[in-house]
């Protein structure tokens, strides 16, 4: 009976994935409308989650509830309205000089690309032949950086609306966050309600290291470009932490990744610029990987490096860049649903 029941709902879930493939091209309007609404449920979500353990510890010590997530709800909104006050108005003026340059920008570079055009027919074929294939794709991956950063800056302004939402989803996700869980619950049978009760409590515990842990490490390592960028003397320092930043929540790889536009932006510069930026993102990247993601990855997901570039790299392959970013969460969510089905089967 059991068997005929999953296969009934394997071919269900086939059919109604049928469906929606089938229906795409006539639900353009209703993706549209989701992805509005997933966007700002996301990041409240994903704060809410930040914010709940403190919330939960004053609940403890004989704080109700409600005064709990006022006091952390109005601490977190007044310490990012005092920090955004501070770096908005100086990211305005760097962007706007970024985008005033970035005509400058490209035409330096087609001139190297134009330069290295005219010398090439001294080598040998084989070797021009490699170095046009290369030229050919610095050039596609160069066009579609810049268009994807100024696309992305587009985006980012549509979805402001989004973010003025933010806040109140926040207060009632942390106010609510007993109720929802509970009516979670409420969904599984009550013979599986306990065991899926410690399956949670232990995918919340793994996914809570995890994001707390990567924003950490992201604002760390923001921080120590940052300085390093004004020491040097930079320009766009803002600009270029920041990429660095957001770029970090992959593992391993996204300081490397981040990387790219401060060395294209040095390179503008001189040589020596360009050296000392290397020597910047060289040691950011042996702090990253060497001492802060191990130390929080490694040891509070408990799993191996080994495990978590097989992962990157299976999600980059599948999911581009979003399976970049959710590869390793997946792993983990994975691990401790795989280790309940293994007692469970060894129990029955």
């Amino acid at each position: 009976m059991k068997i005929l029941f999953a296969l009934v709902a394997i071919l269900l879930a086939v059919c109604s994935l049928y469906l929606i493939i089938d229906l795409s091209p006539r639900l353009n309007w209703f993706w549209r409308i989701l992805k509005a609404l997933i966007f700002p449920l996301f990041i409240s979500i994903v704060i809410a989650y930040l914010l709940n353990p403190i919330v939960h510890a004053l609940h403890r010590r004989q704080v109700p509830r409600g005064i709990a997530v006022l006091t952390i709800y109005f601490t977190f909104l007044l310490i990012s309205i005092v920090f955004l006050m501070k770096v908005i108005p100086a990211s305005i003026i760097q962007f706007k000089d970024f985008g005033e340059h970035l005509p400058d920008l490209i035409r330096t570079y087609q001139g190297w690309l134009d330069e290295i055009h005219e010398h090439k027919y001294d080598l040998p074929d084989s070797l021009r032949l490699s170095i046009d294939h290369a030229l050919i794709t610095m050039e596609q991956k160069t066009s579609l950086f810049f268009s994807s950063v100024l696309n992305g800056a587009g985006e980012l302004l549509s979805k402001m609306i989004g973010f003025l939402v933010i806040p109140f989803l926040v207060f009632y996700l942390l106010k609510d966050m007993k109720v929802i869980q509970k009516g979670i619950l409420l969904l599984i049978p009550r013979s599986h309600r306990k065991e899926f009760g410690k399956v949670i409590a232990e995918v919340d515990d793994a996914l809570g290291n995890y994001v707390a842990g990567q924003l950490i490490v992201a604002f760390v390592i923001g921080g120590l470009a940052y300085l390093g960028y004004w020491i040097l003397g930079m320009p766009y320092a803002i600009i270029l932490a920041f990429i660095i930043m957001v770029t970090n929540i992959i593992p391993y790889f996204g300081p490397l990744i981040g990387a790219i536009p401060s060395i294209f932006v040095a390179l503008t510069i001189s040589v020596k610029m360009t050296i000392w930026v290397l020597v910047i993102n060289l040691i950011i990247q042996i702090v990253e990987g060497n001492i802060l993601s191990p130390l929080i990855m490694g040891k509070k997901l408990r799993l191996h490096p080994i495990l978590i570039i097989l992962a990157l790299l299976v999600g980059g392959e599948v999911g581009g860049l979003v399976g970049l970013i959710f590869a390793v969460p997946i792993v983990a969510v994975s691990r401790v649903v795989f280790n309940h089905a293994v007692a469970r089967l060894v129990k029955h």
